[in-house]
């Protein structure tokens, strides 16, 4: 059970305030099906998860761009419901959400299906590896195994990169129709850091990248990085995810895969999971 804090007395004034502000417009025709207070829980859970650092409850409103005694109730659910961890006064999210997108049958299955897999390419191409998946706008790894090596450079699961400027961002654009591509990329969310590109220059990379069936680039994030990624299809040539390699070349005595080799041991693993997945054409 999540822990929850005492309610002070200057919250409960608040909350005793908040009773009548989820019925904001119910009256209308327009508003007929809304959901105020859904609509309130979901502003929250949506910005904390855009934001980097812990926020306050005041921080929360003016971003928002609603009231205290508004989201107030939201907010105390939202802890109480394990949702939202406090500290001091300040939010953020709790793994919980993570946790519900990976009991999802899709994504439990093709991870499941994957990890055997990623964890067979890591060890022949003494790389990382992780498997990433589209979302809202953006990349998220949804499973990830280390390099054998003694050290090991790899995302994490649950990190989220972007859509535009990374390898499995372009893979995961290039194996979709025109009509979806433009959509994931109307819902694009810029990431900290993430570089500008033309929109020109994007609409030929991604074309690049269909061409060839897969992207091969020097990563825009870290030096010294070549990002391998390719498509995992699923039934119908219906694309699922991207499988990556972020290429770390050794320059001491120790002789590892050439990063052709590794390109190879990608594609194949990548043409495999598609089969699996219900492909039967895909890498064929």
């Amino acid at each position: 059970m999540p822990r929850t804090r005492k309610i002070t007395a200057p919250e409960s004034a608040a909350l005793q305030t908040a009773t009548d502000a989820d019925d904001d417009g119910a009256g209308s025709s327009k508003n007929r099906y809304a959901a105020p207070a859904l609509d309130k829980g979901l502003d929250i859970l949506e910005l904390l998860s855009r934001s980097e650092q812990m926020l306050t409850l005041n921080q929360i409103s003016r971003q928002l761009g609603r009231s205290v005694n508004e989201i107030f109730r939201m907010v105390v659910t939202l802890e109480q419901r394990g949702y939202l961890i406090a500290d001091n006064d300040h939010y953020r999210l709790s793994l919980k959400l993570f946790e519900l997108a990976h009991y999802h049958q899709p994504i439990r299955s093709l991870v499941s299906t994957a990890l055997p897999h990623m964890r067979e390419l890591a060890n022949r191409a003494v790389q990382s590896s992780h498997l990433t998946v589209y979302e809202a706008g953006r990349v998220i790894v949804v499973a990830q195994v280390d390099s054998p090596e003694r050290w090991a450079f790899g995302l994490k699961v649950g990190a989220l990169v972007s859509l535009t400027d990374t390898a499995s961002g372009h893979v995961l654009l290039a194996f979709r129709d025109e009509a979806e591509r433009a959509r994931m990329l109307a819902d694009h969310v810029r990431m900290d850091g993430e570089q500008e590109i033309e929109t020109a220059q994007l609409v030929r990379q991604i074309d690049d990248t269909r061409k060839r069936g897969h992207s091969r680039m020097d990563s825009r994030q870290i030096r010294g990085v070549v990002n391998l990624s390719y498509p995992v299809m699923g039934a119908n040539n219906r694309m699922l995810a991207a499988l990556n390699v972020p290429y770390i070349e050794r320059i001491d005595k120790k002789v590892n895969p050439s990063l052709d080799e590794v390109q190879g041991i990608v594609q194949e693993i990548s043409a495999r999971l598609s089969r699996l997945m219900g492909d039967s054409s895909f890498g064929a």
